[in-house]
């Protein structure tokens, strides 16, 4: 999407709890680095999470099938209807962008807020046919918004959202004598909705890809635990769609069953890793490694179609995008009980358990890594330095499909601001779109 040159975005900037930062200037506009700027700052400076919201115009076309959709009587939609509503009474800026009553609001959280909730919780995901590129319709391939509009600080607006989800509305705070906006709620579910909607959309992907390798390998035992964990899906969506929208979770759900597969797939990945590892360590370093040593450890990471080794690779990428959408549950149920701190609660919850996902992800990726690096040896017992031509042909095909495994790999990530991109209609419901790095 691109916007016309000069329009103008209005941006507020949203605390979780009452600080004191020298915040935006009320009226002063800005470029779209300077606003980033900014936000690093602000986030250096403050104790609690500070966030920023922006209002842009609907882009004329959205993937609707990769976000998460809540009705306006959602705490979601709840919450920002009424951020808009208390913010229009006091800044003409925001009525005017705000008057259609659909609009796509872009709240982006600093790096040093995400890395609470985790640094592997959002990452890149590449759309098929757009090498480069990442999802978002605000935002080209290189991670930019794609506009030359000025950005508005809006100051003094009263502050929307309730504590947990069902308190008082909180007021503004006078923060380092600029007015911050106290909205721990709509962040919480702004970051909850998102990052639900991206580990979904890894979800998505990863089945994607298990089902293509296994119509190569025709594995009876690797279909059943695809089976096994995409049948958790049911559970887990309508777990969301519940404690999204405000309900309490049951054992009727079949919820606890789910979380039993999934972990059982973890368990069953962690093992294959640690089984990955060790092979690696016994090779040494600066060494050649025969294929047929290679394959033995890795089975079918030679093959054009993935093989085991690469179906393993996807079946635990499954296994960990649903298990983290279940740790944003539990983090959002646990929040919500406690309408004091929701954001303080929803973070700890977060922490409690992805670090061992995060591991996981990175000892993954560190394989792959380590694997594309080794050398390839030739076959040993040939009585002369001679190979055949189909000999030659296995080795550099095996050699390439090998060294790309490593390509696109990222092992410990730094972590990135995040934006998360909600569409609402005129009727007050919203979308969201999964969580992208800004």
């Amino acid at each position: 999407m691109t916007e016309d040159r000069g329009a103008t975005v209005p941006v507020w900037t949203l605390a979780t709890a009452d600080v004191r930062v020298p915040g935006l200037t009320a009226g002063e506009s800005l470029t779209g680095e300077r606003l980033a700027e900014l936000r690093g700052v602000l986030a250096a400076l403050a104790d609690e999470p500070i966030a920023t919201l922006e209002v842009h115009p609907l882009p004329d076309k959205i993937d609707r099938g990769r976000g998460i959709a809540l009705d306006a009587a959602s705490p979601l939609a709840q919450h920002l209807s009424q951020f808009i509503t208390q913010s229009t009474r006091s800044s003409l800026t925001a009525a005017r962008a705000t008057a259609s009553g659909e609009n796509l609001y872009r709240m982006v959280i600093p790096a040093k807020v995400a890395a609470q909730f985790g640094q592997g919780c959002v990452r890149s995901m590449v759309p098929k046919g757009a090498a480069g590129g990442i999802y978002g319709p605000l935002i080209d391939s290189g991670g930019k918004i794609a506009a030359h509009a000025k950005f508005v600080p809006v100051g003094g607006a009263a502050a929307a959202g309730t504590a947990g989800g069902a308190g008082a509305t909180a007021g503004a705070v006078a923060a380092g004598g600029t007015a911050l906006t106290v909205a721990a709620p709509l962040v919480l579910m702004a970051v909850a909705v998102g990052v639900s909607a991206h580990a979904d959309r890894r979800r998505q992907q990863a089945i994607e890809h298990i089902t293509e390798l296994l119509e190569s390998l025709q594995e009876d035992r690797l279909d059943d635990e695809r089976s096994a964990l995409d049948g958790c899906r049911g559970a887990v969506d309508k777990a969301t769609a519940i404690l999204l929208d405000q309900g309490k979770l049951g054992v009727s759900l079949g919820l606890d069953s789910a979380v039993h597969a999934i972990d059982t797939a973890l368990s069953k990945a962690d093992g294959r890793l640690s089984r990955w590892q060790g092979a690696l360590d016994a090779f040494r370093d600066g060494e050649t490694v025969e294929l047929a040593t290679l394959t033995k450890a890795f089975p079918g990471v030679d093959d054009d179609h993935g093989g085991t080794f690469r179906t393993h690779i996807e079946l635990a990428s499954l296994a960990i995008a649903l298990k983290r959408r279940v740790i944003i549950l539990q983090a959002v149920e646990h929040a919500q009980s406690d309408e004091g701190n929701p954001f303080q609660n929803f973070t700890r919850e977060l922490k409690r358990d992805q670090q061992s996902l995060d591991d996981m992800e990175s000892g993954i990726a560190g394989v792959l890594v380590r694997l594309s690096a080794l050398e390839l040896a030739r076959p040993s017992g040939l009585r002369a330095p001679v190979f055949t031509t189909g000999e030659v042909d296995r080795l550099m095909g095996a050699a390439h499909r090998i060294h790309q495994l490593g390509r696109g790999v990222t092992v410990n990530s730094r972590t990135t601001d995040v934006a998360i991109e909600i569409a609402r209609g005129r009727d007050g419901s919203v979308f969201v779109l999964p969580a992208v790095p800004a």
